[in-house]
């Protein structure tokens, strides 16, 4: 089947998967893809709790994963701000992404980050950030953000985790600290607090669930 704007092609099964936004219909489907993406317990209420706050956010970007009619997947990114010397600069984070665990490892959450990517370049967004496996984000061109010049929101983030990507908006003086909307600190969704043995802590934050 040949690739079409806002379709891939799962490599396991070669069945089609249509990335789109996310529409008011889809919201108790996102809700539980998340639930399930991230495991059913207290951070996975946390997550689709914070989603529908994100929701509110001036400019946002809600894509959802489609195959056989079926929503299998869901991305956000929202506007942050940049403390840079020259002004505060809107960026954005990446978070959440989550799959089914019954469609995880088939490149779903690729799709989903490759188009929200795609869309936030043609929208002269200047920087993207997340928290989470560099090993895993590495491969969409993210890089650490404090080795660029950034600072993280809390030092609850581990280095490694701090990541960002720059499209070519972003210009050198574009520097600083990131700061989170007050909407992921309402959900004390920024950083690691104690490990949670349910979970494990391999991500910093809500940024991925499934796809590591």
């Amino acid at each position: 089947m040949p690739r079409r704007r806002g379709w891939e092609v799962l490599p396991s099964t070669l069945a089609p998967v249509e990335v789109r936004r996310e529409e008011e219909r889809d919201h108790l489907a996102v809700r539980a893809v998340q639930l399930a993406a991230f495991g059913g317990g207290d951070h996975a209420r946390v997550v689709v709790d914070l989603v529908d706050d994100l929701r509110t956010i001036p400019g946002c970007v809600s894509l959802v994963a489609v195959t056989d009619d079926e929503v299998v997947g869901h991305i956000m990114f929202t506007t942050s701000l940049l403390d840079a010397p020259k002004r505060l600069v809107e960026v954005q984070v990446l978070s959440p992404v989550g799959v089914l665990p019954a469609a995880q490892g088939r490149g779903v959450g690729s799709a989903l980050i490759r188009r929200g990517l795609e869309l936030l370049q043609e929208r002269a967004v200047p920087l993207a950030f997340l928290e989470g496996a560099p090993g895993y984000y590495s491969r969409f061109g993210f890089e650490p953000g404090g080795e660029l010049g950034f600072r993280k929101p809390s030092l609850r983030i581990p280095d490694a985790a701090f990541q960002v990507m720059c499209f070519p908006a972003y210009e050198p003086w574009m520097t600083g600290t990131l700061v989170y909307s007050e909407v992921f600190w309402r959900h004390d969704a920024v950083g690691l607090r104690e490990p949670d043995p349910r979970i494990g802590n391999t991500l910093s934050g809500p940024s991925g669930g499934g796809e590591h």
